[in-house]
C-alpha cells in the first residue's frame, strides 16, 4: 500500500516539476516580443521590415543590383541579396508594370516543375549560376512543397508595383557574383552581401 502511495506522490512530483518548467519556458519566449527604443526614435522593427514592406515604409531609395526586363512592360528591380546564419540567401526586389494597362503575369514564372506549378503562380522559376562554383541554385521549398518565394501574384495594374522574394541555398561564403534568371526576363549579374 505505501509503494501505491510513494508512487503516486513521486508522479504528482514530476508532473508539477514539469508543468513549472513549461511555464517557466512559455514565459521567457514572449519576453522579448516589445521592441526597444534607438536613440533615433525608431524601433528595431521598423528599421529591419521584411521585404513586403521595405520600400513603401522608408520612402528612401534602395540601392539597385540589378534591373530585369520582362514581357509586357514588366521590371523586376533587384535590391538585395543577402546571406544569413541558417545558409540561405534570400533576394529582394520590386515588380513593377511600367505599362498603360493591367499585366497578367505569365505563368512560367513559375518554372516548370510539378510540386512548384501545382501550388500556384510564384517566382519559383528563379535560379541562380554560380559561374565559379559551376553550380545552379534552385528556389528552397518547405515541407508541402511550395517554393520560399512570393506566391499569388495573378496580375499588376498600370504603374502598380509589388515587393518580392526568393530565398535560395548560399553558395560558398568565397562566392562574390551569381547570375540571377527568372523565365521571361533577362537574366542579370548580382553583388552578394555578407
Amino acid at each position: 500500500m505505501s509503494i501505491r502511495y510513494t508512487t503516486k506522490a513521486r508522479r504528482r512530483t514530476a508532473a508539477a516539476a514539469i508543468a513549472a518548467c513549461l511555464a517557466l519556458a512559455v514565459a521567457g519566449c514572449g519576453g522579448d516580443e516589445k521592441p526597444k527604443k534607438e536613440a533615433s526614435g525608431t524601433t528595431p522593427a521598423a528599421s529591419e521590415s521584411s521585404g513586403t514592406d521595405k520600400g513603401k515604409q522608408s520612402g528612401e531609395p534602395q540601392e539597385t543590383l540589378a534591373l530585369l526586363k520582362g514581357q509586357s512592360g514588366l521590371e523586376l528591380t533587384l535590391n538585395s541579396a543577402e546571406r544569413d546564419a541558417g545558409g540561405f540567401l534570400t533576394v529582394n526586389g520590386q515588380l513593377k508594370n511600367t505599362s498603360d494597362k493591367a499585366v497578367f503575369l505569365p505563368p512560367q514564372l513559375s518554372g516548370n516543375e510539378t510540386e512548384i506549378v501545382k501550388h500556384g503562380t510564384s517566382l519559383g522559376g528563379a535560379t541562380l549560376v554560380d559561374p565559379v562554383g559551376k553550380k545552379r541554385y534552385y528556389v528552397l521549398r518547405d515541407t508541402e512543397g511550395r517554393p520560399l518565394a512570393t506566391s499569388g501574384l495573378s496580375s499588376l495594374q498600370a504603374d502598380a508595383s509589388e515587393e518580392v522574394f526568393v530565398q535560395f541555398p548560399a553558395p560558398p561564403a568565397n562566392t562574390a557574383e551569381v547570375s540571377f534568371s527568372l523565365p521571361t526576363f533577362g537574366p542579370a549579374i548580382i553583388k552578394l552581401t555578407k
